[in-house]
Formats: C-alpha cells, sequence, structure tokens
C-alpha cells in the first residue's frame, strides 16, 4: 500500500519560506483544496518535530465519518490562534503539507525546542504580494477582507474539498497508524481489544449490563476511566440543568465523576445543545487547569462566526484521543480540544496563571501582517 506521506512522527521539519510555500497554491491560496493561512506565517523558517502523520481525520462538517488526506502533517503543537478568522476561539491543531516542509536533522539548538533556523538559502525575501494573496485566501472568493460580515475560509471549512471519505472497511489506515508511527503496538492492541468488547456489550445477548459492570470493576481496579458509552439521566426533550462559574485561564478545575455528570444531561448525552461524549470520560475524576473560555467559533460547514449562548471552556492538554469512536475514526490524530460546560466542572483553589502547554499565543504583528 501507498502511503498518504512519506514524513513520519517523530522527524524533524524545517518551514520553508513564506515566498517558497507561495509558489506550491493556487489562487485561492490552497493546495490540494488546503488553505495555507497567515496564522501559520509566524512558523516560516523554524523547525519543529512532526506530531502526527495526518493521513486521515474526523469529519467535523458534515459529521458522517472519517476522511483521508494525503500529503500531510500536524507539527508539535501548532494550532490556529484565529487572528485571520475573526478571532476564533476553537485553537485548532493546524494541517502541513509536506510540500510546505523540508526535513532536516534534528533542532536548531541542542536543547531540542521549536527554535527560529535561519532562512534557507534557496530561499527568496518575503514580499507584500505573497502576503496578501494568503490574506485574501481567508475569505469567500470575490469577498473583501473587510467585509462586515464574512465568511471565513480556514482548514477547517474546506476540509471536504481537501480529504476524500474513509470506508469504514479499510483495513490500510490502520497499517499506516502504525508505520507512520501515529500509533504503537500498545496503543492499537488496547484499541481493537476494547472495540471487541464493546461489540459484545452492544449485541443482542442481554450481557450490556453486566459486561460494563465488569468493566468497570475491572478499571477501578487499575485506576482506569468508567466504561464510556453511557445514557444521561434527564428524559429527551427534558431541561437540563446550568452552573455559571465564571471560569478563566489559568484556574484550576476538577473535571466532576462520570456519574455526576450523567446527572445533567439528557439521554443524547446534552446539555443545552452541547453533547458530553465517550472521549471525555477518561478526564472525568481529574484537575486540570482552564486553557481559555469558548465565545466564538467559525461555523465548519457555512463559514460564518458564530457567538455561543452559554459557557464554554476547554482545558489544558484535553483533547480527543479517539480512542472509542467508530472505527473510520479511530487513532485520528487531529487532537481536537474537548468543550466543557461549567457544571461539570468544580473550581479549585490554586494560582490563575501559568503556562499553556498548547496554545501559541498571539502573533508577531510582522510575521502575521495586514489583511
Amino acid at each position: 500500500m501507498r502511503a498518504s506521506a512519506s514524513l513520519h512522527a517523530g522527524e524533524w521539519v524545517e518551514v520553508r519560506s513564506a515566498e517558497e510555500i507561495r509558489g506550491t497554491l493556487d489562487e485561492n491560496a490552497q493546495l490540494e483544496g488546503m488553505p495555507f493561512m497567515p496564522e501559520m506565517l509566524r512558523f516560516c523558517g523554524q523547525r519543529f518535530r512532526v506530531d502526527k502523520r495526518a493521513h486521515k481525520t474526523c469529519d467535523t462538517v458534515d459529521y458522517v465519518g472519517g476522511r483521508r488526506l494525503l500529503n500531510s502533517v500536524h507539527l508539535d503543537g501548532l494550532r490556529c490562534t484565529g487572528e485571520a478568522h475573526g478571532g476564533c476561539d476553537a485553537l485548532c491543531l493546524l494541517f502541513w503539507k509536506e510540500a510546505w516542509l523540508r526535513r532536516v536533522d534534528g533542532p536548531a539548538k541542542a536543547t531540542g525546542a521549536a527554535v527560529p533556523a535561519g532562512p534557507a538559502t534557496s530561499a527568496l525575501p518575503e514580499s507584500p504580494l505573497t502576503v496578501a494573496a494568503i490574506w485574501k485566501g481567508t475569505r469567500a472568493p470575490g469577498e473583501a477582507t473587510d467585509a462586515a460580515d464574512p465568511t471565513y475560509v480556514c482548514q477547517a471549512t474546506r476540509l471536504l474539498d481537501a480529504s476524500t471519505p474513509l470506508r469504514r472497511t479499510d483495513v490500510g489506515q490502520y497499517v499506516e497508524d502504525f508505520t507512520s508511527g501515529n500509533a504503537g503496538v500498545r496503543r492499537m492492541a488496547a484499541g481493537f481489544a476494547f472495540l471487541a468488547y464493546a461489540t459484545v456489550v452492544g449485541g443482542r445477548y442481554g450481557l450490556g449490563a453486566p459486561l460494563r459492570w465488569l468493566y468497570d470493576m475491572f478499571q477501578r481496579w487499575r485506576g482506569g476511566a468508567p466504561y464510556p458509552e453511557r445514557r444521561g439521566r434527564i428524559p429527551k426533550g427534558g431541561k437540563t440543568p446550568t452552573r455559571r462559574l465564571d471560569l478563566r485561564a489559568g484556574e484550576l478545575v476538577r473535571v466532576r465523576t462520570l456519574p455526576e455528570i450523567l446527572e445533567t444531561t439528557d439521554e443524547d448525552l446534552r446539555n443545552r445543545g452541547m453533547g458530553f461524549h465517550s472521549e471525555m470520560v477518561p478526564f472525568t475524576g481529574k484537575t486540570y487547569r482552564v486553557l481559555r473560555r469558548i465565545e466564538k467559533i467559525v461555523h465548519e460547514k457555512t463559514g460564518k462566526m458564530i457567538t455561543l449562548k452559554n459557557d464554554a471552556v476547554i482545558l489544558d492538554g484535553v483533547v480527543c484521543q479517539a480512542r472509542y469512536i467508530n472505527n473510520s475514526r479511530r487513532f485520528c490524530p487531529r487532537a481536537v480540544y474537548l468543550y466543557f460546560r461549567e457544571i461539570w466542572l468544580e473550581r479549585l483553589e490554586g494560582p490563575p496563571s501559568f503556562t499553556p502547554a498548547c496554545d501559541p499565543g498571539p502573533a508577531r504583528p510582522e510575521a502575521l501582517g495586514p489583511p
């Protein structure tokens, strides 16, 4: 089977210059349907470690299943900060086409940190034309960058155009998960073992309840997470409760236990429209720092900015790990931040300030460039 990319998890790369990257893009600042965004300009000329090969990802547009990508990777900790997209709070993990990178031997300094590597000898001086063309690609074709109600274009909104459907029966995806270094033997074995167990639990054998109980007992003994697939306690259509904590970045919180959270959700595991799903279960009962409040995000399907009416926060390091989701998305490397209602959290005492592990912070104005 032909691999979808040549880079492997753990390898070091250098992001090419803006001029070199511009040469790979079409008139919409895209390569193979994937936009190169102004938020990525700050990383040009720097070296980073490949986190995962992005040969597949989850469908966050139509939520149908998994998607397959070619020639793409995720770099360690590099997320979109939303400056060119109305200040979107989502902090999506960036997709990098291999054409925008060059393989290098290691970091620029012995510290192993991602630091500027200096311009490549083949790089050309960055031009205003290049920056302007990349900024133009953040809006729908024909729309001005200063439109009053913009329709944004980003990697999330263009995901379906940059990928193809991934069949549930495509065994090759798991071969690539392993050969690319995305998932080791232990993680893959645990994932397939859970899949087999869940198949029996959900089967028509009348064993669901005792097998879930047995799973919980075993996990409690080993200090693991309870069985993730549950139903909320509030009848469908019933009013779900709310609690306002006004949490801010840096505050220490404890995620409530699974039974406590189930008391706040309806049968479909929703609280005022926001879902609590199986990938959040491993984080229940544990302590984390608030990374930021989620107040506005670009809608992946329409490209319009939407403002959240109710509270939502993301926690530092708490991302989807694709442990339990269906076959076409199992081991997905996208690491989307999980959204939490404040009623699912408890405030703990602790200093309100900290250095987040995955928030790159605001861009340098000269790196991002004007719209």
